[in-house]
């Protein structure tokens, strides 16, 4: 790959950090923060949730019709999607040590969390659940996808493409014969910028209260949600 590619794939890196920082700072702004796994809001913040919960009754009366009457198509596909998570499993887990891959850590692309908000009633907690899982699973099936190609068949494509998964970038360039046959068996294995899974994740800054807020975030009182 290039070194402009190169440089240009590090600002887009770059790029996502200052994205995740100001996503971080929607904690202070909603009141809640997540800590180790657990998601905590304050209670004040839980409790004017609760007083923006729609009933399931008012919630199927302003759906309509034709949106009630796809939705057991929508469900059918939770079949086939669990089946691909399961196949997904399976195969990274006989597959991935052999090849010596580093297993895909399902947990880091399936997050079902939007069950612990308080304004959402049971059926919009269902729908959401099931729409994290799905594209959890899918997310988590490119990464394993990717892998694999990296490992079977690093080669770039000549065609334009829409996106780039994550191991697109140590693929070889199309028509590149000659560093193909040199290098292969060490791009096939060139896994080292992927973290191990036991080791501890990075936790974010502490938040900070905005000025003139008298009250520290530590000093609050939150209610618990165990994610």
């Amino acid at each position: 790959m290039s070194e402009k590619i190169d440089t240009l794939l590090d600002k887009m890196r770059a790029l996502e950090s200052e994205i995740l920082r100001e996503l971080q700072k929607k904690e202070l702004e909603f009141f809640y923060e997540v800590r180790q796994g657990r998601i905590r809001f304050t209670e004040e913040a839980h409790a004017r949730h609760k007083l923006l919960v729609k009933r399931f009754a008012a919630y199927v009366r302003d759906s309509r019709f034709m949106i009630i009457l796809t939705t057991p198509v929508i469900w059918a596909c939770f079949i086939p999607i669990a089946l691909m998570d399961v196949c997904m499993i399976v195969y990274q887990a006989i597959c991935f040590p052999i090849y010596g891959i580093p297993k895909v850590k399902r947990s880091d692309y399936i997050k079902l969390d939007r069950k612990h908000l308080a304004y959402l009633n049971w059926a919009e907690k269902f729908n959401c659940e099931y729409c994290g899982y799905a594209n959890g699973v899918l997310a988590c099936a490119t990464e394993i996808a990717a892998r694999t190609e990296q490992y079977w068949c690093p080669i770039k494509h000549a065609l334009r493409m829409k996106s780039m998964h994550s191991r697109y970038r140590h693929f070889f360039d199309y028509g590149d014969a000659e560093h193909y046959r040199q290098h292969i068996e060490t791009v096939r294995r060139s896994f080292e910028d992927i973290p191990k899974s036991d080791e501890p994740e990075t936790p974010p800054p502490p938040a900070h209260d905005p000025p003139g807020n008298d009250q520290t975030a530590s000093s609050r009182p939150y209610v618990t949600m165990i994610e």
